[in-house]
């Protein structure tokens, strides 16, 4: 499958000595260490807006998770604007909606990566109700299932402003990893994301700053990451 260069494959995954690598191993760790005082193991990615990056920093995160051991499933929850399929270079005709419509099993769906010990789930079909979908008990069974299943799973939703989707699964994640484009994202749509999560009692772990330049060594260091327990000021 060609991929465009909007939608690359994971930089850890070819690239896993680059700095940016090294950057999303830094998020993996401050994720970790948020996970002292509770149980972390279903981590929602998301954004305010879309083209902020959060499908590449929940795409990498799962990456480097796996690399680090774990076992991870990286599930694509963006039943509007699915993109992991394309990341992984894997077939989207089945995946989340079918299993949660039971029409294929999950183990019919989901996809072995080229890293050892993560599994991609993606998003399946586009189905004409997400939100419903999002909503069900089966969802939440479904997650609550995967989470005895594997060390680490990463969900990667639309976009907080865009529809209802991702304030839903945060409902279902044991915490949020909010990606906001240094080049790209508004102040106010920042806080306005960040404050509908906290409405809905999501736990922030921390904001992933996407596209900031810092010169390291003659090369650019797009991502750098900011943990703590309140909303970050962007």
């Amino acid at each position: 499958m060609a991929l465009s260069n909007r939608n690359p494959r994971p930089i850890a995954q070819t690239n896993p000595r680059s700095p940016i690598t090294e950057a999303y191993r830094t998020v993996r760790t401050n994720v970790q260490f948020a996970s002292v005082d509770g149980d972390v193991r279903v981590i929602l990615v998301t954004s305010s807006l879309p083209s902020e990056g959060k499908t590449a920093t929940a795409c990498n995160i799962a990456v480097v998770s796996a690399q680090a051991g774990k076992r991870v499933l990286l599930i694509d929850a963006d039943m509007r604007k699915p993109q992991v399929h394309q990341r992984f270079q894997v077939s989207n005709l089945y995946g989340l909606t079918s299993v949660l419509i039971k029409e294929r099993s999950f183990e019919e769906c989901v996809v072995e990566s080229q890293t050892p010990g993560l599994m991609v789930l993606p998003s399946g079909p586009i189905p004409p109700n997400p939100y419903e979908m999002l909503a069900s008990k089966m969802f939440s069974d479904f997650i609550l299932s995967c989470k005895e299943k594997y060390d680490v799973v990463i969900v990667d939703s639309p976009p907080i402003l865009s529809v209802a989707d991702g304030l839903m699964i945060s409902r279902s994640a044991d915490g949020v990893v909010f990606v906001v484009d240094a080049k790209k994202t508004n102040r106010a749509h920042a806080k306005k994301a960040t404050l509908a999560l906290q409405q809905v009692n999501a736990r922030i772990l921390g904001v992933v700053l996407n596209r900031l330049e810092k010169k390291v060594a003659g090369e650019y260091y797009y991502y750098n990451y900011y943990s703590s327990g309140e909303p970050a000021s962007v």
